[in-house]
Formats: structure tokens, sequence, C-alpha cells
């Protein structure tokens, strides 16, 4: 059946649309840190800005009588990279150097943190969770749930000092690494098939 270009019908497919303002993180980090009390939620709290995970999968050429015929290669996963704003005590920028720091020592070259283990080593879960407006951001507020497995971070980045810079609140960005995602609905209905892999 044909699409009609009534706005009517644009307006019931679209509903509210979901905004890029609505959204919450859920950073978790490896149990060796000490985390004082408040400190995950304040990570979570001063979380300015972040991104729904890309999806990549790479693609062989094969040259063929003059034609190239392509075929799927490998997934990758593009780095994750949100952005902080920096409390008064620095709070949120000490925790990402200090988990740096466990897996690689800035003065010491080593590391407390071996393995890419999120029981005993430097990785840990990180959950971006779309919202939908009007609602609490609790669970049944969540259109739609991405969680980052065994994640770390890689780059903190500078933070620039100026005379100049009035009426500004200092943030930086942190890069993360992680193996791969997976999402899940509001049912809880995960859409990544498990495949010789425990995701639970």
């Amino acid at each position: 059946m044909a699409l009609t270009s009534k706005i009517s019908n644009f307006i019931e497919k679209v509903g509210q649309g979901v905004k890029p303002n609505m959204f919450q993180v859920e950073l978790f980090f490896p149990q060796q840190l000490s985390l004082a009390a408040g400190d995950q939620e304040t990570m979570n709290l001063l979380c300015k800005s972040a991104a729904l995970p890309a999806s990549n999968i790479g693609v062989i050429e094969v040259p063929f009588r003059g034609r190239t015929v392509k075929i799927a290669g490998d997934r990758t996963f593009d780095t994750w990279s949100p952005t902080f704003i920096v409390d008064r005590d620095m709070k949120t920028r000490s925790l990402m150097e200090q988990w740096m720091e466990y897996i690689n020592g800035n003065a010491g070259n080593t590391a407390d943190l071996l393995t890419p283990d999120n029981s005993n080593g430097y990785t840990a879960d990180l959950l971006v969770h779309q919202l939908e407006k009007g609602a609490e951001p609790t669970s049944s507020a969540y259109v739609r749930t991405y969680k980052l497995w065994y994640a770390f971070p890689t780059n903190v980045s500078q933070i620039d000092l100026a005379y100049d810079s009035n009426d500004q609140v200092e943030e930086f960005s942190v890069e993360f690494q992680y193996s791969y995602w997976t999402t899940e609905d509001q049912n809880g209905v995960r859409s990544a098939p498990q495949i010789n892999q425990d995701v639970s």
C-alpha cells in the first residue's frame, strides 16, 4: 500500500518523536577503585553529552571480471566518547584519571589491573538510556537501552584554561573502548542474538 503525504499520517507515525537531550547514562567502575558514597551518581548526573553507539560491518571487495563483488566482513565498534561537566571538587575528572592509573601508572609504568575482566580487571559495563519525554527517568521510561560490554577509558581530554574564558564551566571528554554492545527495548527484549557467548 502506497504511503500518503497527509500531515495526519506523519504525526501518527512520528508521535512526539525521540529527543536527543532526553538521555541518561549509567557508568560503572572496576571494583578495585575506591568510590565514595555518591561518586557514581555524580558521574552519571554530570554527563553533559553522550551518544548511542555506532554499528559497523566491514566490506570485503572481491574483483570478478571487471566488477567488484562486495561481501560482508567483520563487525567493528567505534569508540564511545561522553562529555562531563567538572564539579567543584573535580571528582568527575579524578575518577577517570584513577581508572586509567590502574590500567597503566603515570610514573611507575605498572598495571594494578591486568585483565579485561569486569570482576577483577580493568573493564566495566556502561549503559546509555534513551528516555521518553514527560516521564521520570526510570526503567519504564527507557525507550531503548544500549549496553557497552567490557569498557575502559583510553583517553581523558585536556581542559583548556584561559584568562578570557568567562562565564563558563569546565568540561572534558573521555574516550572509551569496549568489546561489543547489545540493546534492550522498553519490554526488556534484547535485540542482539546470543550466539556462542554468555552476555547475561
